[in-house]
């Protein structure tokens, strides 16, 4: 037998598939296309660019939130205070402007806080090596609580700078118009991604995910990285918290509850594994993306209830969860 002949019946060979790190990804796009695709088969003008456009306009703080969400699962961890951020978020900036704090100040200020409170988590999760779970789920509390001092009622925005902000729009071809808080969304994902896949910081999130240990050993900063994720996750949740503001015009204590788990299911639909070391923002993108289209074919079918909602989303992070452990199964040890 000619090397050529063995190697043309080796398993896999002159076939175009994918690496298997790529499937979850894959497999999230195709999930939103075909229930895209469903929804425009069903629905007259399901298909329209608004509506594909809206899908990022109402679910730009959650695109966000997904984002710092992604860091912080890709080294392993958990951050289940980012929903009481947001809502502190909304809190401190309709109280600041209430007070006649301008918008860039209000901005500036909301953003510090989310970082720092971030930061200090992580710096009780590495320094103390607490788990993350416990650590995230106090900050969750504190967070919420936190809110109620400020005001225990919804506080309306009545700001016009800030309120020129949430109306404004872009005009794109085609009669689609996009807000601004969806174009600072799809920022945020493009510079993560440059984060995750352009610099030594990027690069050891995925290493201190695959194995912490081996990370030490190759002399990478897993301290500042492990402590890193979760300033980013703060940041984002802040950020969010203003978009989430812009989309409400008002702060309130009560405002993304449970908007976590959301968070959690989109980046888990969007193929990161929870386990950590493996997962994309992209995907995270997508997830969010799969959740929207799925709240939207359940707003123009008009008689099913929102809890339908969640009994899809559900049943995909199984399906998911599945699929993960699935590929990891077949990809085996470590190569």
């Amino acid at each position: 037998m000619t090397v050529s002949s063995a190697s043309s019946k080796a398993p896999g060979r002159g076939r175009l598939t994918p690496p298997r790190r790529f499937v979850p990804l894959l497999a999230t796009v195709a999930l939103f296309l075909a229930t895209f695709g469903v929804g425009a088969l069903r629905y007259e003008a399901f298909a329209s660019g608004q509506v594909f456009a809206n899908l990022f306009i109402d679910n730009a703080f959650l695109i966000v939130l997904a984002v710092g969400m992604t860091f912080v699962i890709l080294t392993g961890g958990i951050d289940l205070s980012v929903g009481s951020v947001v809502a502190l978020s909304t809190m401190v900036a309709a109280a600041t402007l209430r007070d006649g704090w301008p918008v860039p100040l209000v901005v500036l200020a909301v953003l510090v806080l989310g970082t720092g409170f971030g930061l200090l988590m992580g710096m009780v999760i590495h320094y103390f090596d607490i788990q993350p779970f416990v650590v995230t789920l106090a900050g969750m509390f504190l967070a919420r609580g936190l809110c109620f001092v400020i005001d225990v009622e919804s506080v309306s925005i009545k700001d016009e700078g800030f309120r020129d902000l949430a109306t404004g729009v872009i005009e794109l071809p085609g009669d689609v118009r996009l807000t601004y808080g969806a174009v600072v969304a799809l920022l945020v994902v493009a510079v993560a991604v440059y984060v995750l896949h352009r610099t030594r910081f990027g690069r050891t999130v995925y290493a201190v995910g695959g194995s912490e240990q081996s990370a030490l050993l190759m002399g990478l900063a897993t301290a500042r990285v492990k402590v890193g994720v979760y300033a980013i996750s703060g940041f984002c949740s802040a950020l969010a918290g203003l978009l989430f503001a812009l989309y409400m015009l008002s702060g309130y204590g009560l405002h993304a509850v449970g908007m976590e788990l959301e968070a959690i299911a989109a980046v888990v639909i969007g193929g990161t594994v929870l386990t950590g070391g493996s997962g994309y923002v992209v995907g995270s993108m997508v997830g969010v993306l799969v959740l929207g289209t799925i709240q939207t074919i359940i707003s123009f079918e008009g008689t099913l209830s929102s809890w339908w909602t969640k009994i899809v989303v559900g049943l995909l992070l199984l399906v998911f969860i599945v699929l993960q452990r699935a590929v990891a199964r077949r990809t085996g040890p470590a190569r």
